[in-house]
């Protein structure tokens, strides 16, 4: 498909600096599938939702993935080498990441970083799109430390461009049920609940179900290719234990709804579902890539954030209401201001088949 068929304009000023306050007052745009829309806000959740209903959150935690430093001299050059930005992306082994560098023309394999007061490491290849694979010199815990000391929270470029990541931001850019640390990248759809909210859904009836996907910072980038084909999906470790597949296909067998928060949710679920529509237990990679045309199987509900034109996430949604009705949509909450991307409001969309 064209990508440019998922393009749209943003006014500037409706990128979202900071999370509402508190996380539930967000503003929600209810969307069914017959393009009708309800302007709510993300406390009002249980009005729109049912007994039965199960809320299935990504518990992934996201880590402090922004690393800055230098790139050490090379052999028989004189002072200090140029500065350097690593965004950790995706762990392969106790001592090395994916990273993506800033400025990847200065790297070579084999060169030397200093990142932070404390960390080194050393590039063990330079691939495309400023990718870079890199060795640390501690592993394990004592790297996970160290990392959390010396890393900012991995706030996206829209953000980033226009402010520093702050100590407000090691709570705000982290969901509240947040325990499972590898994400670079947070499952924003989770901002917006509380405990509060918790209870009161608990109340009418709707429980919720844990999975985990570590989201990787290609998740929100625009897609630069021109037709969908050629796009590339990073992948990404998704987990679902089998307590939760059988909890997950017990509400469905209820005829309760899957309602999935935030798009890396459905993902891990979409990724896991069989063709008789159950959910089987997974651990391991997925590269999922969900366009229109995409059959669900496992999602009935999707709560998510507003996304950007041209992303694989747009994509999604337009896949689960419908490109035209999402445009829409998108239109509509452009309109009346709703706050954009990450930090921003939300939507709840409801397609014909719930």
């Amino acid at each position: 498909m064209d990508v440019a068929l998922f393009d749209f304009d943003l006014p500037e000023e409706l990128i979202a600096l900071r999370p509402a306050s508190p996380r539930e007052s967000a503003r929600l745009l209810v969307v069914h599938a017959n393009g009708t829309l309800q302007h709510a806000h993300v406390g009002d959740l249980p009005e729109f939702l049912r007994a039965g209903d199960l809320l299935v959150v990504n518990d992934t935690k996201v880590i402090p993935a922004r690393l800055r430093g230098r790139r050490l001299p090379r052999a028989g050059a004189e002072g200090q080498g140029p500065g350097i930005e690593v965004m950790l992306h995706k762990r392969l082994s106790p001592s090395r990441f994916l990273a993506f560098a800033r400025p990847a023309r200065k790297l070579s394999t084999g060169d030397a970083l200093a990142l932070g007061a404390e960390l080194r490491a050393t590039v063990l290849m330079r691939g495309e799109g400023g990718e870079v694979e890199i060795e640390f010199d501690r592993s394990g815990a004592d790297l996970d430390t160290a990392i959390a000391r010396e890393g900012e929270m991995p706030l996206p470029p829209y953000i980033a461009g226009k402010r520093k990541a702050d100590a407000q931001d090691r709570s705000d850019y982290q969901t509240i049920y947040a325990d499972r640390e590898g994400s670079v990248a947070a499952p924003t759809a989770g901002f917006h609940f509380t405990a509060d909210l918790f209870a009161r859904l608990a109340t009418a009836g709707v429980n919720k179900e844990r999975v985990t996907l570590h989201v990787g910072a290609g998740t929100f980038l625009p897609v630069s290719a021109t037709d969908t084909n050629e796009h590339r999906m990073h992948s990404e470790w998704a987990e679902i234990d089998e307590c939760t597949a059988d909890a997950i296909n017990a509400a469905r067998a209820r005829d309760g709804r899957i309602v999935c928060v935030g798009t890396t949710s459905l993902r891990t679920l979409e990724s896991a579902v069989g063709n008789d529509g159950r959910i089987a237990p997974v651990h391991g990679e997925t590269d999922i890539f969900i366009t229109p045309g995409h059959r669900f199987k496992a999602a009935d509900v999707l709560l998510t954030n507003f996304h950007l034109p041209r992303s694989t996430l747009f994509m999604l949604v337009c896949a689960f209401m419908g490109t035209d009705v999402m445009k829409q949509a998108y239109a509509a909450a452009i309109a009346a201001h709703y706050r954009f991307y990450s930090y921003g409001d939300a939507c709840l969309l409801m397609p014909a088949r719930t």
